[in-house]
């Protein structure tokens, strides 16, 4: 078995050239689904990791059960895992230093922070205290700063772009390793900011995206479903829910993982 500083060091890698793909999980049976599929790597979701613990997203969780659930993942399969650990599970630099600290003891190779703060985002410098505090915390892992501004419509949309490379820059400064901008869809702002930032650049992706080989056309690094599967298959729960309850039938399961194959899964 590969050490954390391994996975971790070929976490770093498959940044470049990338893309590295991603369909995030959010319990220990959809990271081994994932890894299954051939994902190089696992990353979770922090929208599917709150509701599958009975929370809503946005900071509601005890940093002990994300932390808890992460070294289940890390444990369950071979892969890299990072984890999103939303606004880093703390008010202050110094607590999202402790989360950090948390979670690669726990095994992740890599961390997803973002800047947002209500409807808005966080003031800029100190955001970067904040993210330089998770990189004194966990100096080798891979620390990818998300960034709102397209993904909460911040401020004025003429200027949006400008405001997310300076973002960028001083979270770099801070030490991200990389940097997401989620909220933004069309090849030619995404090819934009991933000339003028310096650093693996990771977008947001779903139905009416890109390609995957667009986008790395493009010069993205890295492309995350994030609660996208999660909430898909929540989706086909309805479905089956309904469909029972008021035809009597069971065709939205027609398409389910073999109940053998699934097992299987847990018996390493």
């Amino acid at each position: 078995m590969t050490s954390a500083t391994d996975r971790t060091e070929l976490f770093h890698a498959l940044h470049k050239p990338g893309p590295l793909a991603l369909a995030n999980a959010w319990d220990v049976a959809s990271a081994l689904v994932v890894e299954a599929a051939g994902a190089k790597a696992v990353a979770t979701t922090s929208a599917g990791v709150a509701w599958s613990l009975g929370a809503p997203d946005g900071d509601a969780l005890q940093r002990e059960r994300v932390v808890d659930l992460v070294a289940r993942i890390v444990d369950a399969v071979r892969v890299p895992v990072s984890a999103d650990i939303e606004t880093g599970f703390g008010g202050t630099a110094d607590e999202v230093g402790e989360t950090v600290r948390a979670v690669s003891a726990a095994g992740a190779s890599g961390v997803n922070i973002e800047d947002g703060l209500g409807a808005g985002q966080r003031d800029v410098a100190e955001q970067a205290e904040r993210y330089a505090a998770a990189r004194e915390a966990a100096p080798g892992i891979y620390l990818n700063a998300r960034i709102d501004t397209f993904l909460r419509q911040v401020g004025d949309p003429g200027d949006r772009l400008a405001r997310t490379v300076e973002r960028a820059e001083r979270y770099l400064e801070a030490g991200a390793s990389g940097i997401f901008v989620p909220g933004v869809a069309d090849v030619e702002t995404i090819a934009v900011l991933a000339k003028e930032i310096g650093a693996p650049l990771n977008v947001l992706v779903g139905p009416g995206s890109p390609a995957v080989d667009v986008l790395a056309k493009a010069g993205v690094a890295r492309v995350s479903l994030g609660s996208a599967v999660a909430e898909a298959a929540y989706a086909v729960a309805r479905r089956a829910a309904e469909e029972m309850l008021t035809k009597g039938t069971y065709g939205s399961v027609e398409d389910a993982i073999d109940y053998g194959e699934l097992n299987a899964l847990f018996r390493r």
